[in-house]
């Protein structure tokens, strides 16, 4: 089955950071997906952009709604994300608690499911 880990850290902790140190952490997360990909268990990650870049749609009534970030509401934001294939929820909270970031933010782990459940 496969899980989604998101790193879901503060939205201003990446401009806390010396280059080096950014690029030590950079490189910590790709030793790790790494050893995920090594070991057959990684189908895709990604970091992504600040919150500060994104943009939201809305659709309401039929009418779009365009926002553009920063989102001041926002205490968190997902940083990025590595979508693992395993046999069970365990292995994939096991996986995650050994993921380098955890130790700076929160990773969240979500199983792959239909949006809807079909009646019986």
């Amino acid at each position: 089955m496969a899980y989604m880990l998101l790193m879901i850290e503060p939205p201003a902790q990446r401009k806390t950071r010396t280059e080096s140190e950014g690029r030590g952490v950079y490189e910590r997360m790709v030793r790790w997906g790494d050893g995920l990909r090594s070991r057959g268990l990684l189908l895709a990650s990604e970091s992504l952009e600040s919150h500060a870049d994104a943009t939201r749609i809305e659709v309401r009534s039929g009418k779009p709604k365009v926002i553009d970030g920063p989102f001041a509401e926002a205490k968190e934001m997902v940083g990025g994300f590595f979508l693992i294939d395993c046999k069970t929820r365990e292995e994939a909270v096991e996986i995650a608690k050994t993921c380098p970031a955890a130790e700076w933010c929160t990773v969240e782990v979500r199983g792959l499911a239909p949006c809807y459940e079909e009646a019986s």
